[in-house]
């Protein structure tokens, strides 16, 4: 069983090949040719001075849905490795109640969140989290980028939407440029983009980042957050968990 407290932890993890080569290249290939693409925004709106890309939100969108389940599939088998790794990430923000053998309710601890099987867990994170809104993302080569170091946690919106956001992540969809990493501020650490490989890690503003300038050609990449459930829905009752 892995240790419940990694030593010299970051936090940060990359699973390779969350996606097939090919996959990716389709993906890629769909953005191209789909015309759907519109500047990038960040929270504040169309600022290409702190981020300059060129994006496509694939919610609400039928033409996009196969894709949306494709990546939210490959991120939901990730996150079940990272909450493996760092349960805390769901144990808590929650004083959680799972179900016993005789009937009973027992809290939930990191080695019993470690030792159940994945069925018993997944039933446990769709109760807790959610996804969120997928955009793919074009940066031009030696132009686009999201210089700006930045995090993913803050109070925008009135219905409180982005104070939900647990995890950021991202699936880089091609590699073969120069530079255009994925850099984080205090951690001092700079993740290189492979076609297919998921990032993960923290939204707030201890894991803040930037996305550096790719050379030689475009990123692409598709990006989005792991969300708590709204505390209607959560705290209305679920599946075998309980705050």
């Amino acid at each position: 069983m892995a240790d419940a407290s990694p030593a010299n932890a970051d936090f940060i993890e990359v699973f390779p090949d969350a996606l097939g080569r090919e996959q990716c290249d389709a993906l890629v290939q769909r953005f191209l040719g789909s015309g759907a693409d519109a500047p990038g925004l960040v929270g504040g709106g169309h600022r290409p001075e702190l981020k300059d890309s060129r994006d496509i939100t694939l919610a609400g969108k039928p033409e996009w849905r196969d894709a949306e389940a494709m990546l939210n599939t490959a991120v939901f088998k990730g996150l079940m490795a990272y909450l493996r790794r760092y349960p805390y990430t769901l144990i808590a923000p929650l004083m959680l109640e799972v179900a016993g053998e005789n009937g009973g309710r027992h809290r939930l601890t990191a080695e019993r969140l470690q030792a159940m099987d994945d069925a018993a867990l997944a039933g446990i994170v769709q109760t807790v989290l959610r996804p969120g809104a997928i955009n793919l993302q074009r940066y031009a080569g030696g132009r686009g980028g999201y210089p700006y170091w930045h995090c993913e946690l803050f109070p925008r919106d009135a219905g409180g939407e982005t104070l939900h956001r647990h995890l950021l992540w991202t699936i880089y969809l091609n590699d073969g440029f120069d530079e255009g990493e994925t850099e984080f501020l205090h951690q001092q650490r700079k993740i290189v983009p492979k076609a297919g490989s998921l990032l993960i890690a923290p939204a707030a503003f201890t894991h803040t980042h930037r996305g550096n300038r790719p050379q030689g050609s475009d990123k692409f990449i598709a990006t989005s957050w792991v969300l708590f459930q709204r505390a209607e829905a959560l705290f209305g009752g679920g599946r075998g968990a309980s705050g």
